[in-house]
């Protein structure tokens, strides 16, 4: 094309040539919709992965041509184009462009139908089972395969996380069984998506096992392993190993979530992986780093030697053995440890050493001088006081040397003072009663028993138990075997005797007008104790109260008792302030039953004629001296028949 010379017009040079003028226009970018007023060219290409339709239309804009720089031909305007040019060439590379396109997605729509086609009925690529890869498979081999890999891990116990503690789980006897058919099924078919065909090459999706079982046998399996599972929350404290502190780190308290994990466990019990079962768990207060500081910073120091303690008179020293044993430990704010003195341990290890530097104190008591009572002075005692030494024991047991403290003691007033003794009225005699003809053996322990209660004071709104005042009855009290009646039968027994002492005491404090705390008759009616105001005991050979008698003091004064025994008879007096005005009526017996034969062929057998059994009703009648009422009580009691004893010869006698 031959330049436009110097003077001549743009004008003038289109006129000559017939130029195609690009439009600016259709030159710029396209935006993201066609314009309506631009020429375009539709042509139907399917998007990739999809079926060809309207909304997959493609716009196609031409292209404008680059624009002319001025150094090229130093004139500004349009480009002009040789005549006999046309736009053929472009038109051929938009055709090449849009063969090239059908015959990729034609290509990829063979291979989509052609993967279709090979893979139906197979299980769907990137599929796995337990672990184990199935995907592509025919369902029949798929299923052969997890047979021959997981089957065997049927048989072994399922291991169990369940929080802190590992445990297993027989899947037979949880009644856990592997459905094949429908594991396969959970596969799935063949996905259409060609997105989800084309990622199945690098990726894998897990299916879960489908298993049957009985929810039931699963959870009952689990309850079985509850003791082993669950466990108590466990404070962080400090042991003693010997002398050596030992840190005990904190554990949270956990307890199986049965109906939870019996989901869990049907699950993945299959997968061969430990299953980790819910739990609820109780948080504990102390942390690890709390026990430790605990341990390096106060025990250690603590127990690293002896500590002497300076008491009255003498030393006690303790050894680091011991010191451990005195110290307590408890949770703290923030997790820590707080670490304290016990002080009964410290009274436990340290009073053998100082008990020549403590004097017990002695209650007053009242003793019975020429037929009457007198009060016998208290003694104060003298004691560690130990509560005010707990700190300077503690502080003591920080330091690394000068490891010794002073102990400080306290004087220990009696229970009873003497003041208190001569303040309670015991003036006169309130009740008192005597029995007798028991046997020699009998007497020795209602001596004994009487010898201990000879004295003892009820306090004003106090009671007496016989059985806590006495305590233990037994051969190394000084009782001894006696006569006593067992099931109907006389036998022998340590401590037997004691129910006369028993009887002559309620009857004193019956006549004293005191408040009658519980007692109990014999079953057979005795013939030396008054009908329906009688009274038993018993107590084991461990000392164990198993039958009582006992009286409250109603009254604001006390009540003293005084025993007095003879070979022969047994006394009993209430002293005090006389209160009441007392007397007893019993009624004749009524409801009468007969005696049944009882042979015995045991040695030492009594033959007996028996008595008969009957009831009877005592009534107590108590006037009260200072307000001059009178009340009355009555209590019935039903005595058995006592056997026909027929003594008959041992077995190979």
């Amino acid at each position: 094309m031959p330049p436009v010379g110097p003077g001549g017009t743009a004008s003038e040079q289109t006129a000559k040539i017939n130029p195609v003028q690009a439009d600016a226009a259709a030159a710029a970018w396209p935006s993201e919709e066609p314009d309506a007023a631009e020429p375009t060219v539709q042509t139907a290409v399917p998007n990739v992965g999809f079926p060809a339709g309207e909304d997959a239309t493609e716009y196609m804009r031409p292209v404008a041509p680059p624009q002319p720089r001025p150094e090229d031909s130093g004139v500004y305007g349009p480009v002009m184009i040789e005549p006999g040019q046309d736009e053929a060439g472009p038109k051929v590379s938009r055709k090449k462009a849009l063969i090239v396109a059908a015959a990729v997605v034609g290509a990829f729509g063979l291979l989509y139908g052609l993967d279709i086609l090979v893979s139906s009925g197979n299980v769907p690529r990137g599929v796995t089972v337990a672990g184990v890869d199935v995907g592509g498979m025919g369902h029949d081999e798929a299923e052969k395969k997890l047979r021959d890999e997981i089957g065997p891990r049927l048989s072994k116990p399922v291991a169990l996380q369940a929080g802190d503690v590992k445990a297993e789980l027989d899947p037979k006897a949880a009644g856990l069984e592997l459905d094949w058919t429908r594991t396969i099924d959970r596969a799935g078919s063949q996905p259409l998506s060609p997105i989800t065909r084309v990622t199945s090459f690098f990726t894998s999706r897990e299916v879960g096992v489908a298993t049957k079982a009985d929810d039931e046998k699963v959870s009952g399996a689990l309850e079985a392993l509850r003791p082993q599972l669950d466990h108590d929350p466990i404070e962080g404290s400090i042991k003693f190993e010997g002398a050596t502190p030992v840190a005990v780190e904190p554990h949270a308290g956990q307890k199986l979530k049965t109906e939870d994990a019996v989901g869990v466990v049907v699950s993945n019990w299959a997968s061969g992986d430990p299953v980790e079962i819910p739990m609820d768990f109780t948080p504990v207060k102390t942390t690890k780093e709390g026990v430790e500081k605990a341990l390096d910073e106060v025990v250690k120091t603590a127990v690293s030697g002896p500590v002497v303690i300076k008491g009255e008179g003498k030393d006690a020293t303790l050894s680091p053995e011991q010191i451990g044993a005195t110290l307590a430990f408890a949770p703290g704010e923030g997790g820590a440890l707080d670490v304290s003195v016990n002080k009964d341990k410290l009274a436990e290890v340290t009073t053998p050493q100082l008990k020549d530097t403590i004097k017990e104190g002695k209650d007053a008591e009242i003793v019975f001088e020429g037929g009457r009572p007198a009060v016998k002075p208290s003694v104060d005692g003298l004691d560690v006081d130990w509560e005010k030494n707990l700190q300077p024991y503690f502080d003591t047991l920080k330091k690394s040397d000068g490891r010794e403290v002073k102990f400080e003691y306290k004087h220990t007033p009696a229970k009873v003072t003497t003041e208190q003794a001569n303040a309670m009225g015991i003036k006169e005699v309130i009740g008192e009663f005597q029995t007798g003809g028991f046997a020699a053996d009998s007497g020795v322990n209602i001596r004994v028993v009487a010898e201990k209660v000879n004295g003892a004071i009820v306090k004003p709104k106090e009671t007496f138990s016989l059985n806590k005042y006495t305590g233990p009855r037994g051969l190394a009290q000084g009782y001894v075997e006696a006569g006593i009646i067992e099931n109907g039968i006389p036998g022998r027994a340590v401590g037997g005797g004691i129910s006369q002492f028993a009887t002559t005491l309620y009857n004193a404090y019956y006549y004293a007008g005191m408040k009658d705390a519980g007692h109990k008759e014999h079953s057979y009616w005795i013939t030396r104790y008054p009908k329906g105001r009688e009274a038993t005991v018993f107590m084991d050979n461990a000392g164990n109260s198993l039958i009582d008698i006992a009286f409250t003091n109603p009254d604001d004064t006390g009540v003293a008792i005084q025993t007095i025994w003879t070979p022969s008879s047994l006394k009993i007096v209430l002293w005090g302030t006389k209160n009441y005005d007392v007397t007893g009526s019993t009624s004749g017996d009524f409801n009468p039953t007969q005696p049944q034969e009882k042979k015995v062929n045991k040695p030492g057998c009594s033959p007996s004629n028996g008595a008969p059994g009957f009831s009877v009703t005592d009534t107590r009648t108590i006037t009260d001296r200072r307000t001059g009422q009178t009340r009355s009580e009555s209590r019935t009691v039903r005595y058995d028949p006592q056997f026909k004893i027929i003594c008959e010869p041992p077995p190979g006698g």
